[in-house]
């Protein structure tokens, strides 16, 4: 499965340079094959715990959320800014909005529940709906696509997400999330080859 993970990685990596060297801005990609359509999707969510603008909260605890190791029973709203690049500063594409949950007793991890509002460029108003398992400790975690709404109606696929910075003085972190969507999309209406 990690060989699989990380040729899809270097592809997109390969696209990505290649873009960069044309002076484009990427931030997705459709392959078409048959009348199935993959997008690729590639972008920096940013998450603010903390100060005037943030925009992850605590919404309910359990009883032993407070002596909990992993703050099991911890659930958190939030509604995140997503960015082309990782600076908070380049172009937004969409909105990162749903809740964890802190759902294992010994390790710190969560149960995702994430929707990825699209509101720029071809994806424009559409969602992505991903959920799933989020060890934090481990450098790359997949989530699974679960459904979606506008162009991606009907989708599945994964995501990729990682750690790309952590300021713990500041409560702020990037997270990198590369998604794989497929839809029954008609590819010659929608393929950007």
């Amino acid at each position: 499965m990690m060989n699989l993970i990380t040729t899809r990685l270097l592809t997109i990596a390969c696209l990505l340079t290649a873009a960069a060297a044309a002076g484009e801005t990427t931030w997705f990609k459709t392959f078409c094959q048959g009348n199935k359509a993959t997008t690729y999707l590639h972008f920096y969510v940013h998450d603010l715990r903390a100060g005037p603008n943030a925009t992850l909260f605590t919404v309910a605890t359990s009883s032993i959320t407070a002596t909990s190791p992993t703050a099991f029973g911890r659930i958190n709203a939030f509604d995140d800014k997503i960015t082309v690049g990782p600076d908070i500063n380049s172009e937004e594409v969409g909105r990162a909005q749903g809740t964890t949950t802190s759902m294992d007793l010994n390790v710190l991890a969560s149960s995702m529940n994430l929707n990825f509002f699209l509101t720029s460029g071809e994806f424009n108003g559409s969602t992505v709906i991903v959920m799933g398992r989020n060890q934090f400790s481990e450098p790359a975690r997949e989530l699974a696509v679960v459904g979606g709404i506008g162009a991606f109606r009907n989708a599945k696929g994964y995501a990729i997400t990682s750690s790309y910075s952590n300021d713990p003085v500041e409560n702020y972190s990037v997270l990198e999330y590369t998604i794989y969507v497929t839809t029954s999309w008609r590819c010659s209406n929608h393929a950007r080859d």
